[in-house]
């Protein structure tokens, strides 16, 4: 046998195993069995039944009471019939419902955190997102977070695809960052309150306070001349550089500069001492944000 021969059977062989990997892989569709809430608006959209979920389910500290959720036939249903109105309605499907891009914006990462506590629902119980699998899982998240598809305006997306296309790629604005929440530990935490229009802008900015100025997020240890960050700024490190070059407030490290624009008096000043420190990022934890502590790993 030649050189040439083998090198086809080789090429065919990982062409099989890809075909193989993608067939198992492929999209599965989640289908809401539901009609949209009888107050749904002719015009526009509404997201209350939505928020009333979360005013009921969200602890304090931005936790979900997944078990008591799921013990509720009626708030399962109301959940689903929100979806129903996010699967039939989006503005690429429907634009004449969203009057500008912060009522659009809105639109997406309510829904893409609504898809995410649905999904934790169905597959309940579990201890954390990634224990929903593909069947080859090639990478962490990857049952959870791209082989599920869910309907946004009659179009099926996974949770990936909305963010990455539909969220980061449209909106370019990084605070999304700490409002997407993904049912875990590190994620940004759960917020009950849902506004839309001109008010969704301070919710942003408090979403990226709070997190810049949670210590588990940010902090500095001057003893080892380090800067310890989330790794939400590592996987998004360009979105939040390509902000403050955009800005024109890009100075010295990036990630550093954006932390700054957000940081307590205190933290700001710690930060300012440590330009020439170390960055590091912490491990992401993936525990689920299980209101009930118990049903999280120790």
């Amino acid at each position: 046998m030649n050189k040439f021969s083998i090198a086809l059977i080789v090429v065919l062989f990982v062409a099989v195993l890809a075909a193989a990997f993608f067939w198992v892989n492929r999209p599965r569709k989640v289908i809401i069995d539901a009609k949209i809430p009888a107050s749904f608006p002719a015009r526009g959209f509404s997201h209350d039944s939505f928020e009333e979920l979360l005013k009921n389910y969200v602890s304090a500290d931005g936790r979900v009471d997944y078990e008591r959720w799921q013990q509720s036939p009626e708030s399962v249903q109301q959940l689903n019939s929100y979806l129903a109105a996010v699967s039939q309605f989006s503005p690429d499907a429907t634009p004449e419902r969203f009057s500008n891009r912060s009522d659009e914006l809105a639109y997406w990462m309510y829904g893409y955190n609504a898809y995410v506590i649905k999904s934790v629902l169905d597959h309940w119980p579990i201890k954390r997102v990634t224990d929903v699998k593909a069947p080859i899982e090639a990478t962490t998240g990857l049952g959870f977070f791209y082989q599920l598809r869910y309907s946004f305006g009659g179009e099926f997306l996974s949770l990936l695809g909305v963010e990455n296309n539909k969220i980061r790629k449209q909106y370019q604005d990084p605070r999304i960052h700490f409002y997407l929440n993904c049912a875990s530990e590190s994620c940004p935490v759960a917020r009950p309150n849902l506004p839309v229009g001109e008010d969704l802008d301070d919710l942003l900015a408090q979403a990226t306070a709070g997190f810049i100025n949670n210590p588990e997020n940010v902090a500095v240890d001057h003893d080892n001349q380090v800067i310890y960050l989330s790794t939400i700024f590592k996987w998004y490190e360009d979105d939040f550089v390509n902000h403050m070059r955009l800005d024109g407030k890009l100075t010295g490290n990036g990630l550093v500069a954006y932390v700054s624009e957000y940081a307590s008096d205190d933290l700001a000043d710690s930060l300012a001492q440590a330009s020439e420190y170390e960055i590091q990022f912490r491990d992401y934890d993936w525990d689920l944000n299980s209101a009930n502590k118990a049903l999280r790993p120790d």
